[in-house]
């Protein structure tokens, strides 16, 4: 047996010991791809969140009624506008009737110490 000359079995298993360290460093790779695209998503993320945020507080400033009372004395003339009736929504007669029955006024949850029973608040008044 010579010591220089590499078996069969020795050339197969490091042959399989680089295909594994390669397959190894191939999902490295490619997991510590992922795991960047993953934080570029998170930030890209984040950021619409802070303009959706920047958006609602724009909107609440532009929907604001003192605001829009202003708009509407400014440009009255411009815009001929006049405030809304009642009677311009809808008429009475229009809504639906409902019939109301006592068992559903039962059903209905009140809430609060109604439904909790005895109010167990102690005060210095007379106690039941």
């Amino acid at each position: 047996m010579r010591l220089g000359v590499f078996r069969t079995t020795d050339i197969v298993l490091i042959a399989v010991m680089l295909a594994a360290a390669a397959f190894t460093y191939k999902t490295k790779h490619e997991a510590d791809n992922e795991l960047e695209h993953i934080h570029k998503l998170q930030a890209q993320i984040q950021l619409e969140q802070d303009r959706i945020d920047v958006l609602k507080a724009d909107w609440s400033l532009l929907r604001q009624p003192a605001r829009l009372q202003k708009l509407v004395e400014i440009y009255h003339d411009e815009l001929d506008l006049e405030p809304v009736e009642p009677h311009q929504i809808a008429k009475f007669e229009d809504l639906p009737v409902r019939l109301l029955k006592i068992e559903d006024l039962l059903k209905t949850p009140l809430g609060g110490v109604v439904d909790a029973g005895r109010d167990q608040t102690v005060t210095g008044s007379v106690t039941q």
